[in-house]
C-alpha cells in the first residue's frame, strides 16, 4: 500500500504516509506546563499502533500575553525532561515527533487564557467569546519577544530530541489573525495591506526557530486554505499563501480550512463527507515542490489510500480517528479493516471535554488519555456473564467482558444488534454510527459471546441462567407527550419515520427540536420532504457539541427545514397541529405526518425487578438515564473493566 511507503519532510525521514494530527489535549498537561506522563503514555499508544510522525498538542512558547493551565509549555528546561521522555518514547516505535507551537489564542481566547484580565490581538478586534470585550493591539515590542521566545523553544525541542516543529497558523488563532486582512488593521511592520506585509510576524518566528533549532530541524506550517466566512481568507488567497511559506523555506505545508466562525471546519462534524479538506491539500499540492499534508475525517482506509496514491497529497492526518483507534495504521497494513474502531464524530468526548477542563478521550475509547490505568487484563475469576440488552452499552460491556476471559451471553429483544443507534445511523450523514454498530457486532461475534436475538427477558428468565454477573442494558424507549390528538393514525415516533420512510407523508411535523428531532427533520427535507421542526425551548439542538449545532443549523437551513421556538403544541389534528407561541398566540400547522420526538424514557422495568431479587447486577446506559452514546458505552466499558 502507498500509505505505507516512506516519506520525507525536508531532511526528516518518516516510516510511512500517517500522521497523527494535533489535538489538545486538556487535563494532561502539568500545572508547571510539562507534559504528564498520562499524555506520555497516550502519544506511546499511537506511536507503537504505526503512525509515522506524531504532531503534539499545541504549546505555548510564552507566558507573558496568555496562558492557560491545561495547555504545555515550552519555555524553560524545567519542560525538557519530560519531551526528552516522550520522544524516546516515540522513537522506540520507529516514530517521529514533531511539537506544534502556538503565538496563542488572541481574540478567541477563551477568560481563562487571560493576562492581566485582558486579551490582545494585532489589532483592536472584538473579542469571539464576549463580543462586548475588545482586544487590545499588540504593542511592537511585545510582539518582538514573542518571536524571541520561539527561537528559545526551538533550542529547548532540539537539547530534547524532538525532530520538527509544526506552527499552528490556523482556526483563527494569533498567526492566522496576523495575516488575514479580516483581523489585520496595522499599519506598521507586521502589518499592511498586502499578504507579505501580513506574514511577516510568521516569516519572523520561522527565523527565529532556525536559529534556536538549527537549520536541519523541518518546520511545518499548518493553515486554513479559506475561512469560509465573509472578509476572511478565500482559496486564492490561501494559494498565494502556500507559496509565499514554500519561498520562506517551510518544509512542509499541513493544509486545513476554517475558523472559530466556522468551527465546523476544523473541526469536521458528523455531517461533513469523508475527506472533507483532501480538495484544498490538492489545490495546495500543485502550487508548491514540498509535502502537503492533508486532514480532515481521513479515517476509512480504502478512501486514505487512494489520496496518497493519486498524489492528491503526500501525507493523511489522522485525529480522532487515531483517538478512537490507536492502532488504526498497524491494522490497515495488517489488512484488519473490520477491527478499525471508527470515529462517530460527536465530539463528545474529545473536544467538548477539553472546553469543560477535563482531559482529552474519546466518546468510543475510553480508554483514550487512560492507557496505562485502563488496559484490560485477564482476570483471575472466570465468570458466567449475561448482558440484557444489544445497544452500544450493552455490545461494549460484552465485548470488554470477553476480552477479559469471561464466559458471556447477550440477549437482545430485536432481530438486530444495535438498539436505538439502528434508527439514529439511518440518515447518510449518520454513517459513521453504522459503522460503530458493525464494529461492536463485529466484535463480540469473534470473541465468541454467546449471542440470543429475539430473545425478550424477564425477571424469570434471567435468575433461572444462573449468571454470575448480570447487565442491563435495555435502553430507552420513545416518550409519548400528554398532548391531545397523540394517537391519531398521522402520528409516529422519530424511530418509527427513520426506520420506515414509506409511512411518512410529503409533508412532516417534528414536534421537539433535540438531536434526534432536528436531525429526522433534515434527513426527510434532504428526500425532499416539506419538513418543519416545533420546539418549547428557545433554541434547537441544545444539548449538541458546538461544531456539530453550527453544522446542522446550516443544514437545516440550506435544506429549507422552518423551526419554530418557544411554540407549546395543544393539539394533534388529521390536519398538523395546532400551537400557541410564547406570547400566546396561536396558529394551525398543517402538515400529513406528524413526529414525535421530545426524548427517551428509561426502559427499566427490568432493572427494577432483578435489583429486588439478584445480586451482581449491574445497569447501564439509556435504562439509567437517556443520554448520549459515549455514556452507555463508557458504562459498558468501565463496568466491564472491574468484574
Amino acid at each position: 500500500m502507498k500509505l505505507f511507503e516512506p516519506g520525507k519532510i525536508g531532511a526528516l525521514a518518516i516510516k510511512n504516509r500517517i500522521v497523527m494530527a494535533p489535538m489538545g489535549i486538556g487535563g494532561l498537561a502539568e500545572s508547571d506546563g510539562r507534559l504528564s506522563r498520562r499524555a506520555i503514555d497516550y502519544y506511546a499508544a499511537r506511536a507503537k499502533g504505526g503512525v509515522g510522525l506524531i504532531i503534539t498538542s499545541l504549546m505555548y512558547v510564552s507566558r507573558e500575553l496568555e496562558h492557560h493551565p491545561t495547555i504545555p509549555m515550552v519555555e524553560s528546561n524545567v519542560q525538557v525532561s519530560r519531551l526528552s521522555e516522550l520522544a524516546d518514547a516515540v522513537h522506540d516505535y520507529g516514530a517521529k515527533l514533531c511539537v506544534q507551537l502556538t503565538a496563542g489564542f488572541g481574540r478567541v481566547a477563551s477568560p481563562e487564557q487571560f493576562r492581566k484580565n485582558e486579551i490582545v490581538a494585532p489589532s483592536a478586534s472584538e473579542c469571539f467569546w464576549d463580543r462586548s470585550i475588545t482586544a487590545r493591539e499588540l504593542r511592537v515590542e511585545e510582539i518582538d519577544r514573542l518571536i524571541a521566545s520561539f527561537e528559545m523553544s526551538a533550542g529547548i525541542l532540539r537539547i530534547a530530541g524532538v525532530d520538527a516543529v509544526e506552527l499552528h497558523g490556523h482556526e483563527g488563532y494569533l498567526f492566522d489573525q496576523f495575516k488575514t486582512a479580516l483581523w489585520n488593521k496595522r499599519t506598521d511592520r507586521y502589518g499592511g495591506g498586502t499578504l507579505p506585509e501580513r506574514l511577516r510576524f510568521s516569516l519572523g518566528v520561522i527565523d527565529a526557530i532556525r536559529r534556536g533549532a538549527g537549520e536541519t530541524m523541518p518546520v511545518i506550517y499548518r493553515f486554513g486554505l479559506s475561512h469560509f466566512i465573509e472578509g476572511g481568507r478565500d482559496v486564492e488567497e490561501g494559494l498565494e499563501l502556500a507559496r509565499l511559506l514554500e519561498d520562506a523555506g517551510v518544509e512542509a505545508l499541513h493544509v486545513d480550512a476554517g475558523c472559530y466562525e466556522s468551527f465546523y471546519w476544523p473541526h469536521p462534524t458528523t455531517y461533513q463527507p469523508p475527506a472533507c479538506m483532501t480538495g484544498m491539500a490538492e489545490m495546495s499540492k500543485k502550487r508548491v515542490g514540498i509535502p502537503v499534508i492533508t486532514v480532515g475525517k481521513l479515517g476509512y482506509p480504502g478512501l486514505a489510500e487512494k489520496i496518497i496514491a493519486e498524489g492528491k497529497a503526500d501525507f493523511i492526518a489522522l485525529g480522532r480517528a487515531l483517538l478512537a483507534d490507536p492502532d488504526w495504521p498497524n491494522k490497515v497494513r495488517e489488512g484488519r479493516f473490520e477491527d478499525i474502531r471508527p470515529c462517530i464524530g460527536d465530539h463528545e468526548g474529545c473536544l467538548d471535554r477539553i472546553i469543560a477542563g477535563k482531559y482529552i478521550s474519546c466518546s468510543v475509547n475510553p480508554a483514550a488519555g487512560m492507557e496505562r490505568e485502563f488496559t484490560l487484563k485477564p482476570t483471575d475469576d472466570r465468570k458466567s456473564v449475561l448482558v440484557v440488552g444489544g445497544g452500544p452499552g450493552g455490545m461494549e460491556a460484552a465485548r470488554v467482558s470477553a476480552l477479559r476471559g469471561h464466559s458471556v451471553t447477550l440477549w437482545e429483544r430485536g432481530r438486530a444488534l444495535g438498539g436505538n443507534l439502528i434508527p439514529a445511523s439511518v440518515p447518510p450523514f449518520k454513517k459513521d454510527y453504522r459503522a460503530f454498530i458493525e464494529y461492536l457486532s463485529n466484535q463480540v461475534e469473534k470473541l465468541g459471546v454467546r449471542i440470543e436475538l429475539e430473545r425478550e427477558a424477564t425477571v424469570e428468565s434471567v435468575l433461572e441462567t444462573g449468571a454470575d454477573i448480570v447487565m442491563i442494558a435495555t435502553g430507552g424507549e420513545p416518550i409519548i407527550p400528554d398532548i391531545d390528538g397523540v394517537n391519531r393514525k398521522n402520528v409516529i415516533t422519530a424511530v418509527d419515520a427513520l426506520l420506515d420512510i414509506e409511512g411518512v407523508g410529503d409533508s412532516v411535523l417534528v414536534i421537539g427540536g433535540g438531536l434526534m428531532g432536528c436531525e429526522t427533520a433534515l434527513y426527510l427535507a434532504q428526500l425532499g420532504k416539506k419538513a418543519t421542526i416545533v420546539e418549547i425551548m428557545d433554541r434547537p439542538a441544545r444539548h449538541v457539541s458546538t461544531p456539530n449545532r453550527m453544522h446542522l443549523l446550516k443544514l437545516l437551513e440550506e435544506a429549507h427545514v422552518k423551526i419554530h421556538t418557544e411554540t407549546t403544541v395543544s393539539e394533534i389534528t388529521h390536519e398538523g397541529i395546532d400551537v400557541a407561541d410564547k406570547h400566546g398566540q396561536e396558529a394551525r400547522l398543517d402538515a400529513q405526518t406528524v413526529i414525535l420526538s421530545v426524548g427517551l424514557r428509561p426502559n427499566d422495568r427490568l432493572a427494577k425487578g432483578l435489583r429486588e431479587n439478584a445480586r451482581g447486577v449491574h445497569v447501564i446506559g439509556d435504562c439509567v438515564r437517556p443520554r448520549k452514546v459515549m455514556d452507555a458505552v463508557w458504562e459498558g466499558f468501565r463496568t466491564a473493566r472491574l468484574i
